[in-house]
């Protein structure tokens, strides 16, 4: 959930690491800090508080001391162990002051570790968990000083992972004196301690280190955590997402689980624990540093909300073949695997997982395959029943959440087939999966999700549409029909973002409400989910999404004069047993004094009696009814919040993607 950027160059690297910390930012920011290695010195400089008061803190001290140095790392985090304060802010140092680490994950046997170094002498000065792997490199490298001929393995032969690479000598810090023979690639002794200490740490963790006397090095690690590498000319980049260096490469290269990365200014090379010289793989960021820019809004929620259309578009875009057959990204299974599915199971989280209730909707009624949906968090906990003619579908915005990448990995220890639906290019959850279908929505920066969930839930359907297809369940017009359709869905969505401003005035005025409902019947329920979860997020206010038919059941007793209620009402055409049942839910309540606000489509006239505020969308097929209905509610929430002086981009508490369990 923080934010990490590391470099190694030519420019200032304090420059590198802040300007790459204002594209990390929506990733944590209860504290942030710098290290710069230069002039034979390690400084670092951290402040609690978003990054402006680390931007002050360098200002008012760059006179009296400045940070010169063209090697140095960034860290905005989202606190876990210790509360938000300087004491508690990265980079955290050892005892001598020569080594710095940032951190991403949480250390489990943290408290074990700490115990073991406080009895040997070492004293901790935060309450975090980062702080004891800056201690146990200083152990590991005074280790290497005292016995320096097993600092560098010598049956180690490292292959480099890009052309460029050259040996580097090294030597242990404080001797002088070089450490057994001249380091390959690979071999430097603070990436050797790395290794080492990687080994002992329980959890999950991105890493990436410092050492005063190692200029020509910036070391990272990585498990159940992102980190990726942006390879320049001359200069090399360590960050949690491309974003950070977004506007200095597009080249990336992935690190895989359990895998530690040296990075130099000519290359990197990539080890795992053990010291084995590995691959990376290569990739093109297909974006540019202007899609992560506001672009002239005033923030990126509004912005991304106004991109849906072509995020949308983008999603659909040439997933249908020139003989009518759906297209996944990367699919490490074939048709038969597909036909052999007798059962999914769909896992995700927040946002990612209404769209995978939506999903179960539209994969029931296409494929006739029994579909859950499951909280990622509590999926591998209840002991699924799941076999190798199960498939798993993934859902994830970054491919770096935590709770449904170890969803992933539980499903393929019980053998069954995964398929992961990401935003990401080059996370883990794709790489862990055996297909992948990507969003391509670009970035998203605002914390609570708006374009990916329209992503999710095309790509969802998409994912529908190919299981019934390969399964014989739709002929290949069929699927091929409602591809069609679905391309025409970004118009749709075009249409309804430029009639929304009377939801916006709405939502300014309800400013002061206590709480919103929400109700919805057939995949308006999970919108109405949606809808309250937003609500939530942004203007930290109790919001409830129920399904309509469970109003009597219990909800109805919350119905007070002048409560807001917004009901998503399906079409009177092609949900009709539904549409009457849910316009006498609005009269339920609205006879109990409340304030009913009705998202209904366009030539609906049988809710209009009972609507106290009527939102119009276009008519359009029901199951896909989501990717208009759900325009409103984000709109509203936004709104709302804004009304109430609120931040929507950085909402207390949460952060963009979600890496701890």
């Amino acid at each position: 959930m923080c934010g990490i950027i590391g470099y190694v160059g030519d420019q200032s690297a304090l420059d590198v690491a802040l300007n790459g910390l204002r594209r990390l930012e929506y990733r944590g920011y209860d504290s942030s800090g710098v290290a710069v290695v230069g002039a034979g010195a390690l400084r670092t400089a951290r402040r609690a508080g978003k990054l402006a008061n680390l931007e002050k803190l360098l200002a008012e001290s760059a006179a009296a001391d400045p940070m010169p140095g063209t090697t140095g790392m960034g860290h905005t985090r989202w606190a876990t162990h210790g509360g938000p304060t300087d004491a508690n802010a990265h980079p955290h140092t050892d005892c001598t002051g020569a080594i710095a680490v940032i951190h991403n994950g949480i250390i489990e046997n943290f408290a074990a570790l700490r115990a073991e170094l406080e009895a040997i002498g070492h004293e901790l000065a935060s309450e975090t968990d980062t702080e004891v792997v800056a201690h146990l490199l200083e152990v590991e490298l005074g280790n290497a000083a005292a016995a320096p001929a097993a600092a560098i393995p010598e049956d180690v032969t490292p292959r480099p992972t890009r052309p460029g690479t050259a040996p580097a000598s090294a030597s242990v810090p404080g001797s002088g004196e070089p450490v057994g023979r001249v380091a390959e690639p690979g071999t430097h002794p603070l990436t050797v301690a790395l290794q080492r200490v990687c080994r002992r740490l329980e959890g999950a963790f991105t890493l990436v280190v410092l050492h005063r006397d190692f200029p020509e090095v910036v070391v990272g690690a990585r498990r159940n955590s992102p980190l990726v590498v942006g390879l320049g000319t001359g200069e090399t980049f360590l960050a949690s997402d491309v974003s950070a260096f977004i506007a200095h490469t597009r080249e990336a290269l992935e690190i895989g689980q359990d895998q530690v990365v040296e990075a130099r200014r000519d290359g990197v090379t990539v080890t795992d624990f053990a010291g084995e010289v590995v691959e990376g793989r290569h990739y093109h960021v297909d974006w540019d540093a202007g899609a992560a820019e506001k672009g002239g809004y005033p923030y990126f929620m509004l912005k991304e909300i106004n991109e849906q259309p072509t995020a949308l578009a983008d999603t659909l875009r040439g997933r249908l073949s020139a003989d009518g057959a759906i297209v996944l990204d990367e699919e490490r299974l074939s048709a038969q695997d597909f036909r052999d599915v007798d059962k999914v199971f769909i896992v995700a989280c927040g946002t990612a997982y209404h769209a995978g209730l939506i999903a179960k909707y539209a994969v029931e009624h296409w494929t006739r395959l029994p579909c859950e949906v499951e909280m990622a968090s509590e999926f591998r906990y209840r002991d699924p029943v799941l076999d190798r003619s199960t498939l798993v579908i993934a859902i994830s915005q970054s491919g770096e959440t935590l709770d449904t990448l170890m969803a992933v990995k539980h499903a393929r220890e019980q053998k069954a087939r995964v398929l992961a639906i990401c935003n990401t290019n080059g996370s883990t959850i794709p790489r862990e999966s055996d297909a992948v279908l990507y969003t391509r929505c670009g970035p998203e920066v605002g914390v609570a999700s708006t374009k990916t969930f329209l992503g999710q839930v095309a790509a969802c359907l998409l994912v529908g549409l190919y299981l019934a297809q390969v399964r014989g369940v739709l002929y290949g017009d069929e699927v091929a029909a409602y591809v069609e359709r679905l391309q025409r869905m970004p118009d749709l969505v075009e249409r309804t973002l430029g009639r929304l401003e009377p939801i916006r005035e709405l939502a300014r005025s309800l400013a002061d409400a206590k709480a919103v409902l929400f109700l919805g019947r057939h995949v308006g329920y999970p919108v109405a989910l949606e809808g309250a979860l937003k609500l939530k997020e942004l203007a930290y206010m109790h919001a409830e999404g129920f399904p309509a038919g469970e109003l009597k059941h219990g909800p109805i007793a919350l119905i007070e004069p002048g409560l807001p209620v917004i009901v998503v009402v399906p079409s009177p055409r092609g949900r009709a047993h539904l549409h009457g049942k849910i316009v006498s839910n609005i009269q339920e309540v609205r006879a109990r004094g409340a304030r009913t606000i009705v998202i209904a489509e366009d030539g609906d006239v049988a809710v209009e009696p009972y609507a106290d505020h009527l939102i119009r969308v276009p008519a359009t097929s029901s199951l896909f009814a989501p990717l208009v209905t759900t325009l409103p509610l984000q709109v509203f929430a936004c709104e709302l919040a804004l009304a109430r002086g609120l931040d929507v981009d950085q909402p207390r508490n949460l952060a963009k993607s979600v890496t701890v369990e």
